[in-house]
């Protein structure tokens, strides 16, 4: 877990693990793939206020985790973003795509590879199960 802080205030968080360590759902999506699980690093959560984007906080959460991932002897990092509409009711008006971000740091998605994992949105009383697509780098 990386955190960031502006003096004693928590202004964002990133998490990992070895994705042998995550939820099944996400090994799953790989069913079927020429690819070692055991060799890669899963970059889960990672969250900011948005008064603090786009100072590089979010390329340290990355340097960091990537970091222990190489530390631990992982040869790949992956993470998965949730796939919504354009037009989706949740989506901030100031909303910006990621993947110009992602593919800076060489990561590509993965054709294919999307796991679907349940929880309630804000604007809803049971829980669905969204698509994330998987992105991946080697190290």
């Amino acid at each position: 877990m990386v955190g960031a802080f502006d003096g004693t205030e928590l202004i964002g968080a990133a998490t990992g693990t070895p994705m042998t360590d995550h939820a099944d759902e996400f090994a799953d999506a790989f069913a079927g793939r020429n690819l070692d699980l055991s060799n890669v690093f899963y970059c889960a959560e990672s969250v900011l206020l948005p008064q603090y984007r786009g100072r590089g906080i979010g390329h340290r959460f990355f340097d960091l985790r990537e970091a222990h991932a190489r530390r631990l002897g992982l040869t790949r990092t992956t993470f998965c973003g949730v796939v919504r509409d354009d037009i989706h009711p949740l989506r901030p008006a100031d909303h910006r795509p990621l993947d110009a971000f992602w593919r800076k740091r060489g990561y590509v998605p993965l054709p294919g590879v999307i796991a679907h994992f349940p929880w309630k949105d804000v604007d809803q009383t049971e829980e669905t199960e969204k698509p994330l697509q998987f992105w991946m780098r080697d190290l």
